[in-house]
C-alpha cells in the first residue's frame, strides 16, 4: 500500500510498461527494473515520476537515412488509474494544478508485494495552456522548461505524496539530479515543523538523514545547472539557494551538488563510475551500487523456461540464476534459436530483409550520440568484408534514437545506414527504427553477440549488455562501466582494447578510436567467429557462462537489495 511506503523513488522517467511511453532509454528502463525488483523483494517503495503524454518521440527514418521525430500519442486511461487528490504548486509565478496517475507494478512471484508508481500530470483544464504542457514531453523545451519540470517533480512530487497519504517516508531516493529539488521542499517542511529556518543545523541534519542520491552521469555537461535568476523566477525566492552555497557555482544552481550536499548516502552506478565521480565532485562521499536488470522482464520465454528447470525460485532469489551452469548444450542452443528466429521474423516484417538464422549476427542498440560510437564497427568496411569471407558470414542489426537536437547523433545514424547499404550483399545489415522496450527485448535475446564501444570512461554503467548476457548473448565491449566488473575474458565475452586500457586507464590515447576498431576486428577474426563456426561446444560454454555468471550478478534484485541495506536502511 502506498500509504505504508517508507521509501519514495523520484525519477524523471520510469519505464513501467512498453504501452506507457514515458521514458527515453537507460535511465528510465533502469528505474522501472529497480521498482520491479522492489516488488519482488516486497520492499515498501513508491515511485514518483512525470506523465509525458507526447512520450519521448516516435522515430522514423527517411530514404536518405535522416531521423525524423513525431509526438507519441497514447491514452493514460488505458494503462493508468487517475487518482482523486490534486495539489497546487507555484511555478513561474503561477499556481499550477497537478493530478496523478497510478500504475501498480506487480511482483513476478507470490512472495512479493505490489509497488505503486505515481505519474504527475499538469494537463488539466484549470491550468494555463503553457502550464498544461509542462509534463507533455520528456527532455523537451528550453532550460527554463527543464527547470520547471524538475520543480514539479521534486516539490510537486512531495506535495502529491502527502495528498495521497504517504506521510511516513523515511528515505527520498533521487535518481539523478532531476529530483534534487526534493531537498529544498524537505528543508521547508523540517524548518516549518521546528519553527526555524532552513539554515538551522537540525533542519539540515534531518533533511540529510532522509535523502539518498544516485548519480548516473560521468560527463560534466550532463549535470543540470541553472542561473539563480532563473531559479528564482521559476521557483520563487528560496532561502536555501543563494550565492555562496556549496551547490551554487558562478551564479548557477548545480542540481547534482545540491543532491550530494543534502544526502546521507550517494552512489554511482558502477565501480569505475564511482572513481570518475569522485574526481568530478572532490570531497563528496560517493559509494557505488552497480546496476542490474530485472531478469523476469528481460529473459526470453525460452530462457525463463530453462531457468525454471535449472534453478527453480530464480525469480525470488537471483543467485539461483547461477544454476544455468547445469543447463545442457542443446537446451541453450534451442532457447537462443527460438529467440533468434523471432528477431529475424521481426526484421523481415519491418524491413523486408530476409536474414539467415545460421549466420552470425551482431547487435548494437542504444542512444545514438557521439561518445557511444555506434558506427565504429563500420569504420573499415573492407576489413569487414574480408572477415566475412575468411571467417564466416556476418549479419548486423542496429537500433537507437538520437535526441532531436543531437545533430551529430543524427549524422551517425545516416552514416550507419549508408555504410550498411555499401556492405550489401556481402554482409546483410539493417537499422530498425523506434528503439523501445519491446524492440530491445527482441534484440538482446536474438542476436549472437552484443557490441558496446563507448569512449571510456564515459559509460557510467550500461545495462543492455546485461540483458543480452542473461539471454546467453556474450558481449564485446570497451573496458568501461559494468563490463570492467562483468567480463571474464573469453568466458563471458571479450574486451575491446583491454591492453590499451590497462596501460593508460586514466586518459585515452589520441588514436583510441582506431585502436578500438582494430581490436574489434581482431577479436572477431581471432576469437569470436572461429569459435562460433568451428567450435560450437566452446561457444555454448560462453553462452552458459554469460547467463550464469553475468545474469546472476548484474541483476536488479541484487542491486535493490544493496540499496535497501545501504541507502534505505531496511532489513531485507
Amino acid at each position: 500500500m502506498s500509504d505504508s511506503a517508507s521509501v519514495a523513488y523520484f525519477s524523471m522517467e520510469i519505464a513501467v510498461d512498453p504501452a506507457v511511453p514515458t521514458y527515453s532509454g537507460g535511465l528510465g528502463v533502469l528505474a522501472g527494473d529497480l521498482l520491479r525488483s522492489a516488488a519482488d523483494l516486497a520492499l515498501p517503495v513508491v515511485g514518483v515520476s512525470l506523465l509525458h503524454r507526447a512520450g519521448y518521440f516516435d522515430q522514423s527514418i527517411d530514404a536518405s537515412g535522416m531521423q525524423h521525430e513525431s509526438p507519441v500519442r497514447w491514452n493514460p486511461a488505458n494503462k493508468l488509474e487517475l487518482q482523486q487528490p490534486r495539489v497546487v504548486v507555484k511555478l513561474n509565478g503561477r499556481k499550477v494544478t497537478v493530478q496523478a496517475w497510478k500504475y501498480t507494478i506487480k511482483a513476478s512471484h507470490d512472495r512479493g508485494s505490489p509497488v505503486p508508481v505515481f505519474f504527475l500530470d499538469t494537463d488539466v483544464p484549470e491550468n494555463e495552456p503553457e502550464d498544461r504542457q509542462i509534463t507533455d514531453a520528456l527532455y523537451s523545451g528550453d532550460q527554463r522548461h527543464r527547470l520547471t519540470q524538475e520543480g514539479l517533480l521534486g516539490i510537486g512530487g512531495i506535495y502529491m505524496l502527502r495528498a495521497l497519504g504517504c506521510r511516513d517516508i523515511r528515505t527520498y531516493h533521487m535518481n539523478e539530479g532531476h529530483g534534487a529539488l526534493v531537498t529544498i521542499e524537505l528543508l521547508a517542511e523540517h524548518s516549518f515543523k521546528r519553527k526555524t529556518n532552513p539554515a538551522d543545523p537540525e533542519v539540515i541534519a534531518a533533511t540529510r538523514q532522509s535523502c539518498a542520491f544516485t548519480t548516473h552521469t560521468p560527463v560534466a555537461a550532463g549535470h543540470d545547472h541553472f542561473p539563480l535568476s532563473m531559479v528564482f523566477d521559476v521557483l520563487g525566492e528560496q532561502s536555501a539557494i543563494y550565492e555562496g552555497a556549496p551547490y551554487v557555482e558562478n551564479g548557477e544552481l548545480n542540481m547534482t551538488r545540491l543532491a550530494l550536499h543534502y544526502s546521507r548516502f550517494t552512489s554511482a552506478v558502477a565501480r569505475r563510475h564511482a572513481e570518475v565521480s569522485r574526481v568530478m565532485f572532490p570531497g563528496g562521499c560517493i559509494d557505488y551500487i552497480t546496476n542490474g536488470i530485472h531478469a523476469p522482464t528481460w529473459a526470453s520465454p525460452e530462457i525463463r523456461a530453462l531457468l525454471d528447470t535449472t534453478g527453480p525460485g530464480w525469480r525470488a532469489d537471483y543467485r539461483q540464476v547461477r544454476r544455468a551452469l547445469f543447463a545442457g548444450d542443446q537446451a541453450i542452443l534451442s532457447a537462443h534459436g527460438a529467440a533468434k528466429q523471432r528477431l529475424l521474423q521481426l526484421v523481415a516484417k519491418q524491413t523486408g530483409i530476409q536474414m539467415k538464422p545460421d549466420v552470425f549476427t551482431i547487435g548494437f542498440a542504444r542512444r545514438a550520440t557521439g561518445y557511444k560510437r555506434a558506427d565504429l564497427l563500420l569504420s573499415d568496411t573492407d576489413r569487414l568484408r574480408q572477415l566475412a569471407q575468411k571467417c564466416g558470414p556476418l549479419q548486423i542489426i542496429y537500433a537507437g534514437k538520437a535526441h532531436p537536437k543531437d545533430y551529430q547523433g543524427k549524422e551517425i545514424i545516416q552514416r550507419i545506414i549508408d555504410r550498411l547499404k555499401s556492405l550489401a550483399p556481402a554482409i546483410s545489415g539493417v537499422f530498425l527504427p523506434n528503439y523501445d522496450m519491446s524492440l530491445a527485448s527482441s534484440l538482446v535475446a536474438g542476436v549472437d553477440l552484443w557490441l558496446n564501444n563507448p569512449v571510456p570512461p564515459l559509460e557510467a554503467s550500461g545495462t543492455s549488455g546485461m540483458k543480452a548476457a542473461l539471454n546467453g548473448v556474450p558481449s564485446l565491449s570497451t573496458a568501461d562501466g559494468w563490463w570492467l566488473e562483468g567480463c571474464a575474458e573469453g568466458i563471458t565475452g571479450w574486451t575491446i582494447g583491454r591492453d590499451v586500457f590497462e596501460a593508460n586507464a586514466a586518459r585515452p590515447s589520441e588514436n583510441e578510436a582506431q585502436t578500438h576498431a582494430a581490436s574489434i576486428y581482431e577479436h572477431l577474426e581471432r576469437d569470436i567467429l572461429p569459435m562460433y563456426y568451428k567450435d560450437k561446444p566452446m561457444w555454448v560454454q560462453t553462452m552458459r557462462h554469460a547467463i550464469a555468471l553475468n545474469g546472476s550478478q548484474f541483476n536488479s534484485n541484487r542491486t535493490m537489495s544493496e540499496y535497501a541495506a545501504l541507502a534505505y536502511r531496511l532489513n531485507t
